[in-house]
């Protein structure tokens, strides 16, 4: 057995203790909570989809909402890739698991051989401990070497890819490496890559109804190369050179397959019978980039701006949440991993703490989350309505929006309310200390 496999073994033992030995009150045994699938879109805006107004067509996104609950002020982590994803995975501001920044696909790249680390503890990790069954259908983005693989995160099964995006139709990521994997095996599948992330998520729900599962689906939708299911290969050997690109086009087909996916997704879990047993929760990993659509907010992909991090965001549970809700609460991604535990009844491991808190009471009951603050990167914060921003892209020095009058983040207030902004300068300086105690270092 290699040290990596020891270490897992290792890890996965001490974690099953830590969860009969600090059982919570009141606590749902173990392998008796729900099902969980989370659907991540990639660089999906907040003005793209249909329950958001937005300019693409989704009937069955449009259905989730309307059987569901959608939030108005949900936000991922971070305004790229992988750090989101760390987030999500972890709970924890992705600052202390090791993951500031976006993993690059160039193996000349020191960031490339960076990754999450086994040291950090996934909600996948703690249910699978549970009893749960745990897959992971789509993109990884947190390690491209099998020592980061997410098998070694927690997950039963692994089909997809480990970079941050691959040619849809060949599966060649932008280096032009083959990167399509069955947990520790790269496999030639055929198939545009949403079908197939859809399909293995379908099987999974169906080969596991018999006991509670947690499902990731990460789609690459609406990520670039641009392709729709009949366009030609742009990378890899058998790559058509010289095609013209309908940017919007393709972008369009692009959402329009991945809501199909989310459709049979659903009517998979209904068919089976598991509807009032699985909440389903739909995001986008950070906002769109200009081929894509923020709706009101300013900036794109990779700001601080409201468009780079608010998400559309929906929650689907029939028979637990109230159908055709909205709620303005001020959550994010890092609440998932929280309400899941809380949800199955899963204590942490002593010790551990986590930044999200959990969405149940909300969800179940409309209870209000409470005043909260948030922070991205060490250069935004909010507290409350109010959005503190520092050299947002096109905007240097300090900025200040009241969000509840000024969405757009267009009217800066800093001037008018220097008090408000020393303080939140003081509390960003301060998470910026906090993250940095005890984070999670790469190797050398």
């Amino acid at each position: 057995m290699t040290s990596i496999a020891l270490r897992i073994c290792a890890r996965r033992a001490a974690v099953a203790c830590s969860l009969l030995v600090a059982g919570l009150p009141g606590a749902l045994p173990a392998a008796a909570g729900p099902n969980f699938v989370i659907i991540l879109a990639d660089d999906l805006g907040y003005g793209d989809t249909g329950p958001y107004g937005g300019w693409i067509d989704t009937p069955r996104l449009d259905r989730m909402a309307a059987e569901g609950l959608r939030f108005t002020d949900f936000h991922a982590s971070g305004n790229v890739c992988s750090p989101t994803r760390a987030g999500l995975l972890t709970g924890r501001y992705q600052q202390r698991a090791g993951i500031p920044g976006v993993l690059n696909a160039d193996p000349k790249l020191p960031v490339h051989r960076a990754g999450l680390q086994t040291s950090e503890v996934t909600f996948a990790e703690l249910l699978q401990a549970a009893g749960y069954a745990t897959g992971l259908m789509g993109k990884w983005h947190l390690g491209y070497t099998k020592n980061y693989n997410p098998v070694h995160h927690g997950f039963d099964s692994f089909r997809g890819y480990t970079s941050g995006n691959v040619d849809y139709i060949s599966h060649y990521d932008r280096m032009e490496t083959y990167d399509w994997w069955h947990d520790l095996e790269l496999v030639e599948e055929d198939g545009y890559a949403t079908h197939l992330i859809t399909s293995h998520a379908v099987r999974f729900i169906e080969g596991n109804q018999g006991r509670p599962f947690c499902l990731y689906v990460a789609h690459e939708a609406v990520h670039s190369p641009y392709q729709g299911p009949d366009d030609p290969p742009e990378r890899g050997p058998n790559k058509v050179r010289g095609q013209k690109q309908d940017v919007k086009e393709a972008y369009r087909a692009m959402m329009r397959e991945m809501d199909k996916g989310v459709g049979e997704i659903l009517d998979a879990v209904g068919r089976l019978g598991l509807a009032e047993k699985t909440l389903v929760f739909f995001f986008s990993d950070n906002g769109a980039n200009k081929n894509g659509s923020n709706g009101p907010l300013r900036g794109f992909k990779g700001s601080d701006w409201e468009g780079g991090h608010r998400e559309p965001a929906v929650a689907w549970w029939p028979g637990k949440i109230r159908p055709g809700t909205t709620s303005d609460q001020l959550a994010i991604s890092l609440d998932l991993m929280p309400t899941m535990l809380d949800l199955a009844g899963v204590p942490l491991p002593e010790g551990h703490k986590l930044d999200g808190v959990s969405l149940a009471p909300l969800l179940l009951e409309g209870k209000p989350i409470g005043a909260r603050r948030l922070f991205w990167n060490g250069r935004a914060m909010r507290d409350g309505p109010w959005k503190l921003i520092i050299d947002g892209p096109g905007a240097k020095g300090v900025g200040l929006y009241n969000l509840d009058e000024d969405l757009g983040e267009q009217n800066n207030l800093a001037e008018k309310h220097p008090e408000r902004v020393r303080a939140m300068l003081e509390a960003v300086e301060a998470w910026k200390k906090d993250v940095a105690v005890g984070a999670t270092p790469q190797p050398e």
